[in-house]
């Protein structure tokens, strides 16, 4: 929701297809070329908070210059249902690496080397390469169409060189080495970055909605206790009530005497 002052409003927006820092930098940069604008971008927790002059620029122009360079953006809603990201990562990334273990075995160990072993490399390094790998290729495409470049385009690049070389010289019989191995191992290992990653992202997530939740409740418990005031400084015989109200028990003649009034609250 947008926090309103004289001039200016702020608001935040939810960006989704961000995949390294180099995204947030260019989403922002978008942003703060807009008139009246001031926007920083926060890749880790994949919002944008937008500082902008309504007078000049609306919401729906925000929105449309993320969109415009190839991103999703959205207003925060109360209830967000998201995909999980690092179960569908961890699937991509057992099967990559189910495939590229025997690859590396036939070739790296020449023991495990047997006639027509090329053909076998082409076979287990194509769906790591163009299947576990789709998301890298995907997003080099869609920056490529805007004339940008991050690091999955170079990491698409070079899986795809070296799967495309490889494969011109098993079919065109030339006399050179092969690179299956370099095309699986490279995307796996990438994968593997960014399934911890992601996992690391929603526990940092849950564990700061939890400290949230926490220092709500602690400051409506504060708030409560400040509305019950006691019969004496040090008494505790006061009571709270979930609704906040506080009820005091009545002083004993021997307390009375024992000790001076006070106003003091607990």
């Amino acid at each position: 929701m947008a926090v309103a002052t004289p001039e200016t409003e702020t608001l935040r927006l939810d960006v989704e297809g961000m995949t390294c820092a180099s995204c947030a930098a260019r989403i922002e940069r978008k942003l703060n070329k807009l008139d009246g604008v001031e926007a920083t971008v926060n890749y880790a927790t994949e919002a944008a908070s937008v500082s902008f002059d309504p007078a000049s620029v609306s919401v729906d122009d925000l929105i449309a210059t993320v969109e415009a360079i190839g991103y999703h953006a959205a207003l925060p809603r109360d209830v967000v249902e998201t995909p999980d990201a690092a179960r569908a990562v961890r699937t991509r990334l057992v099967v990559a690496a189910v495939l590229t273990a025997p690859l590396v075995a036939i070739t790296m160990v020449s023991p495990f080397q047997f006639e027509g072993w090329e053909w076998v490399a082409l076979v287990l390094a194509t769906p790591v390469v163009f299947w576990a790998g789709a998301a890298f290729h995907r997003a080099t495409l869609l920056n490529a169409r805007h004339g940008a470049a991050t690091m999955d385009t170079l990491i698409s690049v070079g899986t795809l060189a070296a799967w495309t070389w490889s494969t011109v010289v098993l079919v065109g019989g030339i006399d050179a080495h092969t690179y299956f191995e370099v095309a699986a191992v490279i995307t796996t290992l990438i994968l593997l970055g960014r399934w911890l990653e992601l996992r690391a992202r929603g526990r940092s997530g849950e564990a700061i909605r939890s400290c949230s939740s926490s220092a709500r409740e602690r400051h409506a418990c504060f708030a409560a206790a400040m509305r019950c005031s006691c019969p004496w400084s040090s008494s505790r015989s006061a009571t709270c009530s979930p609704s906040g109200r506080g009820r005091r028990s009545r002083p004993t003649a021997s307390s009375s005497r024992a000790r001076p009034p006070s106003t003091s609250r607990c």
